[in-house]
């Protein structure tokens, strides 16, 4: 049902002022929740960015919160990308062969986000097991971009982005092995921040993982900043953590950043690769904007240009996607076969089951080489500078020309985003920020920059992020719909 204008600016607020508004009484979270439920039934069937709906629990559980409940949050909606587990609740990472397996238990990022008073309004649509920048899942079609319906809005956690930018939740999880929250992040005009590798715990599936950090799409970096210090920390079990903070993330944010000597960089690490002149000057002008609030700005190329690093990436890359399905091989009792997946991740489903232990151990230690390079080079500057992508978001459809050749799909994925994966090999932090928009395809679009900081140097970036959108706000802007 259509809303009124009141209750549709509800959803744009901070998740601060929310929660502060249902504890001072001026709202109750069930009327929240209720705004979050009659935004998605408005808008979702233009959009398509929830997987399910938990409409009549949510609307329980916020009637049981009152004005004094103490936990931060308590009674403000957030939807979960569907590859968490949510208790209960189906778990398809966007693949058919999943069936409708049920959640055995909740995952640590669900689980804090509930201790901290969240109530989970739904979960969202991403790629087949997450694989591509785009979502437009074969089981459940095309996510459309708020700012623009024919437009993907990212991947892999375009679902969360795109019900974020469509004002459905006021945030919500993601996660990012290449780039899988800077990226939609990006397309749809929010806040997206990779943390430090091993920042926050996998729990309870795994203890570690080489490329994947989980976090949250936002419109401030204030809230990235609020939610990060919820969501970090060590859980019994894990293999690798991220050494804690010297102070919150919060108040890291609030504060002003020290004067910084900034490299800034266009030449994508993917050789070959057009860069749209609109995202090449978008880092530019950031850059300017960065020279005039006081920093230090230098133009230089990284060697980060390899021939095969795709190569390296997506051997690594891909037997981390097939150890899901192989999981959901020994709990269905069956084998995958091509029938049940989309041919791209058939073929590296197929790149993985051809990788022995051996050569498996060396493409870690390759990429572990790499790792250290990238470090080693950035460790010269504060921060790094880039394009957040390559060009616009993509046309529905756009990485879908190929079924008989799918990696020519993948490849071409990778000139879309090829600023992206690096930090995800280094493990460093890095923040998409949606600095500025381009209005010449038709629609207003978001253009995002990103601003790559130093080894658990999450703190520093986000306070450079604040200084920036404190300069040139944008969380006012509201894609049309």
């Amino acid at each position: 049902m259509p809303q009124d204008a009141t209750a549709t600016d509800l959803l744009y607020r901070p998740v601060t002022e929310l929660a502060g508004s249902i504890r001072a009484g001026e709202i109750s979270a069930r009327e929240l929740v209720q705004a979050s439920l009659d935004r998605i039934e408005e808008v979702e069937p233009k959009v398509n960015a929830f997987v399910d709906v938990f409409g009549d629990e949510a609307l329980a559980e916020a009637g049981a919160i009152g004005p004094d409940d103490p936990r931060p949050f308590a009674g403000v909606p957030i939807a979960i990308k569907n590859n968490r587990g949510i208790e209960g609740k189906r778990l398809t990472i966007g693949s058919e062969f999943a069936g409708d397996f049920l959640a055995p238990s909740d995952h640590n990022v669900v689980r804090r986000l509930k201790q901290a008073g969240f109530v989970i309004v739904g979960s969202t649509t991403l790629p087949e097991w997450g694989i591509l920048p785009t979502s437009e899942a074969r089981r459940f079609g095309p996510t459309g971009n708020p700012w623009d319906l024919n437009r993907t809005p990212g991947g892999s956690s375009g679902g969360s982005a795109a019900a974020v930018a469509a004002g459905m939740v006021p945030v919500a999880h993601g996660n990012d092995g290449g780039g899988s929250t800077r990226i939609p992040a990006a397309c749809c005009g929010l806040v997206g921040l990779k943390p430090q590798r091993a920042r926050i715990s996998m729990a309870p599936e795994v203890g570690f993982n080489f490329l994947a950090q989980d976090g949250v799409l936002t419109r401030t970096v204030g809230e990235t900043a609020q939610l990060l210090d919820i969501l970090a920390g060590y859980e019994l079990g894990d293999t690798a953590w991220a050494p804690p903070p010297g102070e919150p993330f919060a108040a890291a944010a609030a504060r002003e950043p020290k004067r910084a000597r900034i490299v800034l960089t266009t030449l994508p690490p993917i050789p070959g690769t057009p860069v749209d002149p609109v995202c090449a000057k978008a880092a530019h002008d950031a850059a300017e904007l960065l020279a005039a609030l006081g920093h230090e700005i230098v133009e230089e190329d990284p060697p980060w240009q390899n021939e095969s690093l795709l190569q390296l990436f997506t051997a690594v890359f891909a037997p981390m996607l097939a150890s899901q399905c192989a999981f959901l091989e020994l709990v269905s009792g069956r084998k995958a076969t091509a029938d049940d997946m989309e041919p791209l991740s058939w073929a590296l489903f197929q790149v993985a089951e051809q990788i022995n232990a051996t050569q498996s151990e060396l493409n870690m230690g390759m990429l572990q080489g790499v790792a250290r390079m990238l470090v080693e080079w950035c460790a010269q500057y504060d921060f790094v500078l880039t394009p957040a992508l390559a060009e616009a978001p993509l046309v529905h459809g756009t990485l879908q020309q190929h079924p008989d050749d799918p990696m020519r799909d993948f490849a071409r994925s990778g000139q879309f985003t090829p600023f992206t994966a690096g930090m995800n090999i280094s493990g460093s932090p890095a923040i998409s920020l949606p600095l500025y928009q381009r209005d010449d395809l038709g629609s207003p679009l978001p253009v995002g920059v990103q601003i790559i900081g130093q080894p658990a140097g999450e703190g520093d970036l986000l306070a450079l992020a604040a200084q920036l959108e404190a300069a040139q706000p944008w969380a006012e802007r509201r894609a049309a719909l």
